[in-house]
């Protein structure tokens, strides 16, 4: 699609028209209504990647949020045919960092999914391919930006990313699909950004800071804190 309002929304509207059996995405050259996590902006100038992709599932909720594990996974492995692997890393829960620089972050919504019923999520996927955010743009607080191409001098354009992405997804879905999460945490924990160093975690009614120590079976950070071990299942974290 060239012009959408967001990925996300034209995905909601598919799904309420005509909800796929197969997996579906949706790419779009640009976005005018974007959004990210808790609602939150988020650009998408013409050459970056903007997508969603239409996952039928068949799960528990929490089954189908680890998704964002497997969605990391896949930007890492496309984004390190572009630079070297060594300078990407995973910042739980959702983003995929390069050079300690946010260049891609996810975003998933849930549409009928529980236990033993079919559903659908959706997958929200904006990569800095050639463009990031001016500083001034983004919250207090939140990671600096860059981009593919101020990096790397090259970057593909967002069909030629989607072809490298895709297979990946495929990939990783199948390993969580058949193996469960184990191996896919294994893997995400390979590159976790900031393990074993102090973070804060920031929920609706409290700040939780504490050394980030793993991921659990179940996709949750483990902060040691100064009153114990400390799982938290959603939060925005902060370096």
């Amino acid at each position: 699609m060239a012009r959408v309002d967001s990925t996300m929304a034209e995905a909601e509207r598919r799904l309420r028209a005509a909800p796929p059996d197969h997996p579906v995405w949706i790419l779009a050259q640009t976005q005018e209504a974007g959004y990210g996590r808790r609602g939150r902006a988020w650009r998408a100038p013409l050459g970056n990647f903007t997508a969603s992709l239409i996952l039928p599932l068949t799960c528990a909720p929490q089954e189908a949020a680890l998704r964002s594990f497997t969605a990391a996974l896949a930007l890492r492995d496309a984004l390190a045919g572009y630079v070297s692997p060594d300078a990407l890393s995973l910042k739980w829960p959702n983003d995929v960092l390069l050079h300690d620089q946010k260049i891609a972050g996810i975003l998933l919504q849930s549409h009928g999914i529980s236990a033993g019923k079919s559903g659908h999520l959706v997958i929200g996927i904006g990569v800095n391919l050639r463009h990031s955010p001016n500083p001034d743009s983004l919250e207090e607080g939140a990671l600096a930006a860059t981009d593919l191409f101020r990096v790397a001098g090259q970057c593909p354009n967002p069909e030629a990313f989607l072809d490298i992405l895709a297979p990946r997804m495929t990939h990783w879905e199948a390993q969580l699909s058949q193996h469960g999460f184990a191996p896919v945490r294994a893997a995400w924990m390979t590159d976790a950004a900031k393990r074993g160093e102090e973070i804060l975690a920031r929920l609706p009614n409290r700040d939780i800071r504490g050394v980030f120590d793993d991921v659990d079976e179940m996709g949750n950070l483990v902060l040691t804190t100064s009153s114990g071990p400390c799982a938290i299942a959603a939060a925005d974290i902060y370096f």
